[in-house]
């Protein structure tokens, strides 16, 4: 089996990405720096009953991606109850949109932003009445 069970951020500035992630989308974090011999915070997602994963934020260990690069990895899409809301918070705590909000018809709202650590991510409403 391949399914995916973690994820990793990487950050520049701890706190800052900490901020962003709590505010915007209400997660929380451990610092598990001591196991992992780095800075390094798991992050806690949702509750466990909930569908999802947990991860973490670690430091980076080279330079950020550069602005309009092509993606290097993968990318971490959110679900949201509410798309404009969690854009607005995405905005206020300093992202940027990458990928304006688009309807996947008939399934939901779909965007791609940058976070405040210049990753992307991506929110996800799901709306049947997306068109």
């Amino acid at each position: 089996m391949g399914r995916l069970v973690h994820f990793e951020i990487h950050v520049d500035d701890m706190e800052r990405a900490m901020k962003f992630y709590g505010e915007v989308f209400g997660w929380s974090f451990q610092d598990w720096s001591e196991f992992a011999g780095m800075p390094y915070y798991g992050a806690v997602t949702g509750d466990d009953k909930d569908m999802g994963i947990n991860g973490a934020l670690m430091q980076r260990q080279s330079p950020p991606p550069e602005p309009n690069q092509a993606l290097n990895g993968f990318t971490c899409t959110m679900g949201v109850e509410s798309y404009d809301e969690t854009e607005a918070k995405i905005l206020e705590q300093g992202g940027k949109v990458a990928m304006p909000k688009y309807a996947l018809p008939g399934m939901a709202w779909q965007g791609y932003y940058i976070d405040t650590e210049g990753n992307i991510f991506g929110i996800h409403q799901p709306d049947e009445n997306a068109k």
